[in-house]
């Protein structure tokens, strides 16, 4: 999805930066970053050490993390002004480095996790088949407006206008 959201602002090429590649740019009149972060899933917050950086930085209205969720159908995606990490390590890792809950996430479905599987990571971690990728793929352009709406209008509109398709 990030990948999706540099090209359709135009934004170059992602930089390495620490513990992260980042690309910046404008969007919706707004200046953005996007930040894949390169640490292990567990270890996510670590990408936001430049931004908790910059003075008045704050978490509520300036960022928006994208994750996959297998509570979520495949094919689904939520949006959330704040919440719990529900379990999920990566957003407990950007929970830890915040020291706070009150951030914009978007929930990108990738479930629902099949029955008897022991580790969800196996099941994260495994390729999407062809069925399953363009159903993803479907989402993106939906996804780049729910982020947009975020951008010019913030998480309430954003949640009332993309929440219920």
């Amino acid at each position: 999805m990030t990948d999706h959201l540099a090209r359709r602002w135009s934004l170059g090429p992602f930089k390495r930066v620490p513990a992260a590649r980042e690309a910046t740019g404008q969007a919706e009149g707004h200046e953005v970053r996007l930040i894949k972060p390169q640490t292990y899933m567990n270890r996510s917050g670590a990408a936001l050490a430049p931004l908790q950086a910059r003075p008045g930085f704050d978490p509520a209205t300036e960022l928006m993390v994208l994750s996959d969720d297998f509570a979520l159908a495949l094919g689904r995606f939520r949006l959330r002004g704040a919440g719990s990490a529900g379990g999920h390590n990566g957003l407990k890792s950007i929970e830890a480095a915040l020291r706070r809950q009150d951030y914009a996430r978007l929930r990108i479905g990738i479930g629902p996790l099949p029955a008897g599987t022991r580790d969800s990571a196996d099941f994260v971690l495994a390729p999407f088949d062809r069925d399953e990728r363009a159903a993803l793929d479907a989402l993106l352009d939906p996804m780049a407006e729910a982020v947009e709406c975020w951008l010019g209008e913030g998480i309430e509109p954003a949640m009332n206008r993309f929440n219920n398709r």
